[in-house]
């Protein structure tokens, strides 16, 4: 992942909102109406937040009779798993050396 593609993931993560409706959309594939019906936004904002989900490559959607479905992406997300398990790990060799060389100076 880019620079670039990571904060596009992370600015889409970063949303309340958008962090339901992903959770919501990774269960069951839905539309944005009936997520419109079980979130206290309007069917527009879910579209945009939708929009932003999917320009990020989280979600994609499907065409399902006359309305679109969508449905969660699990790579970019294990991707920015990744990408976070990675600076965590990072940071725990850089503290354990911390750690080692105050216990050296004790």
């Amino acid at each position: 992942m880019s620079g670039t593609v990571d904060v596009e993931i992370f600015a889409a993560l970063g949303d309340a909102t958008r962090w339901r409706i992903l959770q919501k959309v990774g269960r069951e594939p839905s539309s944005a109406s009936a997520l419109a019906e079980q979130l206290p936004v309007t069917r527009q904002a879910i579209v945009r937040h939708l929009d932003v989900l999917e320009r990020a490559g989280l979600v994609e959607s499907r065409r399902h009779g006359r309305e679109r479905r969508y449905v969660a992406l699990g790579a970019r997300l294990n991707a920015a798993a990744r990408l976070l398990a990675d600076l965590g790990a990072g940071w725990d060799t850089r503290l354990a050396s911390i750690r080692s060389a105050a216990e050296n100076e004790a």
